[in-house]
C-alpha cells in the first residue's frame, strides 16, 4: 500500500510537540489520516503533499458555497481592512439578523454567538427561565455541543443505553460534572408513544424538548412521517418549549431549514455552520418574549466576539448568495447530493455490499449494516465500524475526503462532473472492500 501522505504525517508529529494531539479538535484525529491542507477552491482541496481531493467534509459543514467563493472572499476582504471586532454595534449585525428573520420561520428575534455549543447553552438557559423548570428532554445520539450542560447520551455504547422504554442518562466525557445528568431526561427518538410516556412521567419538570430535526450527528437519520408534528402537539399540550438544533440543517436542508421543510415551527432554534459560510458564527432564534429575557428577564448572556464584523460580513454574503434566484444554489447542492446518494446505493448493490445511505441531499451518511433502514441512534450501534474505516481509507486513497463517521456534506460548488468522478472512484473503493 502506497502512503501518499508523508508530509501530513511529518506535520502531525511536529504539531504534537506543541499542540495537544496535533489537532485543534479531537474529532479530527479520528480520520484515517489527519491531513494538513494548503489550499482549496470550489469543491476541491489540496493537501501539503500535493494530493487533490473532491471534498465532502466542507470544514465539518460550514462551507455550504464551497471554498473561496468570490462573494464571500470579497466581503471578508473589504471587512479585513476595517476593525475585525468592535465589541460594540455595527450595521452588519442587523442586516444579517433581518436576513435570518426573513428566512427562518421561528425567528421573531435572533442573537449571535460564535459556536453551536454556545448557541445551545443559551437556548437551554432561555427555556429554563421562561418556563421556570429545570429539566431538558433530549434524545439519544443527538448532539448539542461538548459542554457539561449538553453532552448527555450523545454516543452511549450498547452496554450503557439501558432499556428502550427507560433510556439511561449518560455523560459523554471524563471530567464532566456527574450532576450534569440531573438536569436532563433522555428519550429514544422517532418513538412518539415512548416520548409521551416519558413526558407524562416528568410532568411539570421539563422546560424544553430539544432535538436535531434530522439526526445528522448520528447517521443522518430522517424523522418518521408526522413525528415532528406529534412532538410539537405534545409540547403544546404540556406547556413545554420545543427547540430545534438547526446547526446542521439550517440553511442546508432548505433555505429556511428543517422547520420550513417539515412545516413545524419550534419556539427556539439554534443555527451555525452554513450561516457563516466558513467564518465562526452561530446563534439562536425564536419567539420575541423568550429572547427578550436576556434584556428584561434576568437571563445572562455575553461574548466579546458575538456579532464580530468579519463573521457577519461572511454571513451576509453567504445568505445573499443562498437567497439569490429563489434559493437556486442550495437547490443545486441538494440535487447533486441526491444524485450521489442514488449512485452510491447502485454501486453497493452491484458489488453486493450491504449498506444504508440515509439523510438528504446536502447531508447524508453511509452505514455498513445488514439493516434495511434506520430509525434511531440505537440502530447505528449495529453498523460495521471496521468496514467503515476500510472504506474511508480507500476513499482517501482515491482522492475523496469524507467525514470519519461516514457522513458526506455536499455544497453548492459541487458540479455534475464532481459527482460523476466521485461515483467512478467509489466504484473502485467498493471493489476493494473485503
Amino acid at each position: 500500500m502506497i502512503d501518499n501522505w508523508t508530509k501530513s504525517r511529518e506535520y502531525l508529529e511536529r504539531a504534537k510537540r506543541s499542540l495537544a494531539g496535533g489537532v485543534s479538535s479531537p474529532f479530527r484525529a479520528k480520520a484515517p489520516v489527519p491531513l494538513y491542507f494548503r489550499n482549496g477552491c470550489g469543491a476541491r482541496l489540496e493537501d501539503v503533499d500535493g494530493n487533490e481531493y473532491i471534498d465532502y467534509v466542507l470544514a465539518w459543514g460550514p462551507m455550504i458555497l464551497g471554498y473561496r467563493h468570490p462573494a464571500i472572499l470579497e466581503a471578508m476582504r473589504r471587512q479585513a481592512e476595517l476593525p475585525a471586532d468592535y465589541g460594540a454595534q455595527h450595521e452588519l449585525e442587523f442586516l444579517v439578523s433581518e436576513q435570518i428573520q426573513k428566512l427562518m420561520p421561528c425567528a421573531e428575534l435572533t442573537a449571535f454567538t460564535s459556536s453551536g455549543s454556545e448557541a445551545c447553552q443559551i437556548a437551554f438557559r432561555l427555556a429554563r427561565a421562561f418556563t421556570g423548570r429545570d429539566v431538558i428532554l433530549k434524545f439519544e445520539g443527538h448532539y448539542h455541543g461538548w459542554m457539561d450542560g449538553a453532552l448527555i447520551s450523545y454516543k452511549p455504547t450498547a452496554g450503557h443505553v439501558g432499556a428502550l422504554e427507560h433510556p439511561n442518562c449518560v455523560t459523554g466525557s471524563r471530567g464532566q460534572t456527574r450532576n450534569s445528568v440531573e438536569n436532563f431526561v433522555v428519550a429514544p427518538w422517532n418513538h412518539i408513544d415512548l416520548l409521551a410516556r416519558i413526558v407524562d412521567a416528568n410532568r411539570n419538570r421539563i422546560a424544553a424538548v430539544v432535538m436535531e430535526p434530522v439526526l445528522c450527528n448520528s447517521g443522518c437519520i430522517l424523522p418518521h412521517a408526522g413525528y415532528l408534528e406529534q412532538v410539537r402537539e405534545l409540547c403544546n399540550a404540556s406547556g413545554i418549549l420545543l427547540i430545534f438544533d438547526e446547526v446542521i440543517t439550517g440553511f442546508r436542508l432548505s433555505l429556511s431549514g428543517a422547520q420550513q421543510f417539515y412545516h413545524v415551527i419550534p419556539d427556539i432554534a439554534t443555527f451555525g455552520k452554513a450561516v457563516g459560510g466558513g467564518a465562526p458564527l452561530s446563534g439562536v432564534a425564536g419567539r420575541r418574549e423568550i429572547l427578550m429575557q436576556m434584556f428584561d428577564g434576568g437571563v445572562a448572556f455575553g461574548g466579546s466576539f458575538n456579532g464580530n464584523s468579519v463573521s457577519m460580513a461572511s454571513s451576509h454574503a453567504t445568505l445573499m448568495e443562498l437567497d439569490r434566484n429563489g434559493g437556486a444554489a442550495l437547490a443545486h447542492a441538494n440535487a447533486m447530493g441526491r444524485q450521489l446518494m442514488d449512485g452510491i446505493r447502485q454501486i453497493a448493490s452491484r458489488k453486493n455490499v450491504p449498506i444504508v445511505v440515509s439523510g438528504f441531499g446536502a447531508a447524508f451518511a453511509i452505514h455498513f449494516t445488514e439493516k434495511t433502514g434506520l430509525a434511531d441512534y440505537r440502530d447505528t450501534l449495529e453498523d460495521n465500524s471496521g468496514r467503515l474505516q476500510q472504506f474511508l481509507y480507500r476513499a482517501l486513497e482515491q482522492g475523496l475526503h469524507i467525514l470519519p463517521d461516514g457522513r458526506m456534506y455536499v455544497s453548492a460548488a459541487h458540479t455534475p462532473r464532481d459527482i460523476e468522478e466521485t461515483l467512478a472512484r467509489l466504484d473502485t473503493v467498493f471493489s476493494g472492500l473485503p
